[in-house]
């Protein structure tokens, strides 16, 4: 018998984005994939310069450079869809960002992959996967003092 797998977060500023959340809304509401550019989601997430000896700049949302496991991201299944969620970030509208694939686009940017399937959440099913990162799944946002 095989262990449940672990639960899988992905940490963005004050939020973390629940994984297995993710996957379950989308096999609840099955969708078609849309491609991914890879070279620019490689670019912004700072995978270009991991490898870099002399680094200079520091990714904002991406893995660090020891933080990513080269070994394992060449040996990811490229078929399988990485998800975007869509955030709105103090009531901008909703952006995409990559919450799951990180080590498949490493792995398309290396070996020059024009393009990565994607799962797209909607903003609204972003919300249901989205918690407070001090605070933890399930509770309550932290409301600031009245001034």
């Amino acid at each position: 018998m095989t262990s449940p797998r672990p639960q899988q977060w992905f940490h963005f500023g004050p939020w973390v984005f629940s994984i297995h959340a993710a996957e379950a809304l989308i096999a609840a509401e099955p969708r078609d994939t849309r491609p991914i550019d890879v070279p620019s989601w490689a670019a912004a997430f700072g995978l270009t310069h991991l490898d870099e000896p002399h680094r200079s700049a520091v990714s904002l949302i991406g893995p660090t450079s020891d933080g990513l496991d080269r070994v394992y991201a060449m040996s990811t299944d490229l078929a399988k869809p990485v998800i975007v969620a869509q955030p709105s970030v103090n009531g901008h509208p909703p952006a995409p960002l990559l919450i799951d694939g990180a080590h498949r686009l490493y792995r398309a940017w290396r070996e020059q992959v024009p393009q990565l399937p994607a799962w797209l959440l909607t903003p609204e099913e972003t919300l249901l996967i989205q918690h407070n990162a001090v605070l933890g799944p399930g509770r309550a946002v932290i409301i600031p003092p009245s001034v």
